[in-house]
């Protein structure tokens, strides 16, 4: 995982967290929900560009 992906993942993640604790704060549902999602989105890229360094580490690429 590049340095870029790696911060552009965590920005996604922490925005995700502030929209959330923005919607429990406001008891807006739909803000919460959409940092949860971000949230979620972020982690799922973090798991592919795992993968691809797994791949990369055990084939040499």
């Amino acid at each position: 995982m590049s340095l870029g992906d790696k911060i552009k993942n965590t920005a996604e993640d922490v925005s995700g967290k502030a929209k959330e604790a923005t919607g429990k704060a406001t008891d807006n549902e739909s803000l919460e929900a959409e940092g949860q999602g971000d949230q979620a989105k972020a982690e799922a890229k973090k798991a592919g560009e795992n993968v691809k360094d797994a791949a990369k580490d055990t084939f040499g690429r």
